[in-house]
């Protein structure tokens, strides 16, 4: 089934969850970014994480995550809106860490200390945002910690990516369970004792377990009502114009420097690499439009 993310609430609106798959989305990132297999699950789990906290937007709202930590990838950072578009990228595809325990080394590739931000685009005069240091740089916990500590939402936050022989992105996905403030004592400690139960949500979704599936597993008991099943795909903002307007930014200097040295420049966005062709005659036009 393609990828998508369903969305349900509790019918008495104590407890709001989403569950997603995300495996084609993180192998056409894996593809566009070229990583090796540590970075492919880093910024999966990144991506799925952009993915999952896009439930919780409306319209034409959309959210950015960045994890800055001291490891060797350096800088991830994904997007998403509303609509179910995602994309990403990462400062440093070739981290070159070996396995550490069995598993990909997605902590040490982050680093111990850094920070994960949050900032979310609502449609108000200023994006919001908001900051927390790593606590396990395995990105799901770093979530879960942020929604606690930014936003007083308890939350538990899973996410996995599996590879296949050839470091392929076999199955990817996760789910995220919030708790209101009026949530029953009761409740709670039953979903803990359910979450410490379920299998890793990779293996669910590798023995076919949907996402809607396995809302209904994890809230089994709980009336609840689905409220939205959104497709998920690989998606990128960048366009001509855009690539012209950061020209724009290096001002008249640059760009006369540029036309006499070059001639001609190329942009390459950074998420899905799709490079843009710029011609003396573009260049000069885009001059003459920061002279008028």
């Amino acid at each position: 089934m393609p990828d998508h993310l369903t969305r349900v609430l509790s019918l008495d609106g104590t407890l709001r969850a989403c569950a997603a798959e995300t495996t084609g989305l993180v192998e056409e990132i894996r593809k566009r970014q070229r990583t090796d297999p540590t970075a492919t699950v880093a910024i999966g789990r990144l991506a799925t994480g952009a993915a999952l906290m896009s439930s919780l937007l409306k319209g034409r709202q959309r959210l950015g995550l960045i994890i800055e930590g001291n490891g060797p990838l350096k800088k991830l950072q994904a997007e998403a809106n509303a609509a179910g578009d995602v994309r990403a990228k990462v400062k440093n595809p070739d981290p070159g860490l070996p396995p550490k325990n069995g598993r990909f080394d997605v902590a040490g590739a982050v680093g111990q200390a850094g920070f994960l931000h949050v900032i979310k685009d609502l449609g108000l005069k200023e994006p919001y945002r908001g900051m927390v240091q790593l606590q396990t740089s395995e990105v799901a916990e770093d979530l879960a910690y942020y929604f606690s500590v930014s936003e007083q939402t308890p939350s538990s936050v899973a996410i996995g990516v599996e590879l296949g022989a050839q470091f392929e992105v076999s199955v990817a996905g996760g789910f995220m369970l919030q708790l209101m403030p009026e949530t029953d004592l009761n409740r709670i400690n039953v979903l803990e004792e359910r979450l410490a139960l379920l299998p890793p949500t990779t293996s669910l979704l590798r023995e076919g377990c949907s996402p809607s599936a396995l809302l209904a597993d994890l809230l089994e008991g709980i009336p609840y009502q689905v409220l939205a099943e959104t497709p998920l795909r690989f998606s990128c903002l960048c366009s001509p114009d855009q690539s012209g307007k950061l020209l724009q930014m290096l001002g008249a200097e640059d760009l006369d420097r540029l036309l006499a040295e070059q001639g001609e420049a190329t942009v390459t966005c950074e998420y899905c690499k799709q490079s843009y062709h710029f011609d003396r005659t573009a260049l000069a036009a885009i001059k003459a439009s920061l002279e008028s």
